[in-house]
This record gives C-alpha cells, structure tokens and sequence, in this order.
C-alpha cells in the first residue's frame, strides 16, 4: 500500500521536477541541502515532502481525499507523513550513523 501511494505522489509531479532525478548521485545532491554528501533526517523529510505539500491544496497541513489522487485515500495529516517519512528513513540507515550515503539512497527500501 505504501508503495501505491508513494508511486501515485510521483505520478502527480510536474515531468520536469521528476526527470532531473534519474541517478543515485543526482538524489543525493538534490537531497543534501547542506552540501555535506549525506542526507539528514530533516534534509530527506523536506525534500520528500515536496508532493505532499503539493497536493495540499488548502495549506492545512492535512491531505483530505478529495487532494489525493483519484480523490480516494485516508486523511493524511502533514506530521503523520513526517512519521512515516522518519520510519522509512530509519531503515534506509543500514549504518545506523543517522545518514543516507549515496549507497544507502540506492538501496531498496527495508
């Protein structure tokens, strides 16, 4: 389920916003906002949050049906989705070092 709503969030950014991405390197210059060469916690939150805060129409912070795509899903709160966002991260941290490195942003998810 998670994995259709992730596709389906991709699916509703502008082409020119997704086809800049094509490459693990490309991700992770995108991603690290601070220019380290790693993604923190924060840096892949906000720059995962770029669909939600798209569909969020009104600005309320919360993703009702009628923003998701084909108007059907559950209510999304914007921290529910940082939760969740946070949990994903966590497992893409094989490390465990509280970064994603180029090889961890690669890695399938957990």
């Amino acid at each position: 389920m998670r994995t259709v709503a992730l596709l389906l969030l991709v699916l509703s950014l502008p082409a020119p916003l997704v086809a800049q991405v094509m490459k693990t390197d490309d991700y992770l210059a995108k991603m690290d906002a601070d220019g380290d060469g790693r993604v923190s916690l924060g840096e892949y939150q906000a720059w995962m949050s770029y669909a939600f805060d798209g569909m969020d129409r009104d600005g309320d912070g919360v993703l009702s049906p009628a923003e998701q795509p084909g108007g059907k899903g559950r209510t999304l709160t914007r921290d529910q989705h940082l939760i969740r966002l946070a949990e994903r991260f966590r497992r893409q941290d094989t490390s465990r070092d509280g970064f994603l490195d180029a090889r961890e942003l690669a890695a399938p998810p957990q």
